[in-house]
């Protein structure tokens, strides 16, 4: 991959780049996506190796369990409260960033809507989106 994804927080208090290409860029329609973002899901892209992903500012961090169980930790900029990243106990070397906190945006491109069991009536997800009634397994 010759570019970097490249984003941050609303105040520009925390900065990230990914050096690796996505593995996984969803929509998910979840609950705690639901409530986190306000909206009708989140959307997000997963990098393999946090390892390829430098995280600049200081963050803080709430825990949630996920519907299997597992942690998810959450990080978001506390000085403007913008979500940058997520990351999860379980699999320590993965790590999720938002979409929106993309310097370009326009470079998520999703392949699947996560958790459609949870959609809301209101949320319409693109047509043609493969759509899991949960999250697929690795």
């Amino acid at each position: 991959m010759s570019t970097p994804y490249t984003g941050g927080c609303a105040c520009g208090a925390v900065r990230y780049e990914a050096k690796a290409a996505p593995i996984f860029e969803n929509h998910c329609q979840c609950r705690d996506c639901q409530k986190r973002s306000g909206t009708g899901h989140g959307s997000y892209l997963t990098f393999p190796s946090r390892a390829d992903v430098t995280i600049t500012g200081v963050t803080t961090d709430w825990r949630v369990a996920a519907d299997n169980g597992n942690e998810k930790i959450h990080s978001f900029c506390p000085v403007c409260g913008t979500p940058t990243h997520l990351t999860y106990a379980a699999m320590p070397d993965v790590i999720t960033v938002h979409a929106a906190s993309l310097d370009d945006p326009g470079r998520f491109n999703p392949t699947v809507v996560t958790y459609g069991i949870r959609a809301l009536p209101w949320d319409k997800m693109e047509t043609g989106l493969t759509t899991f009634e949960k999250m697929p397994s690795a």
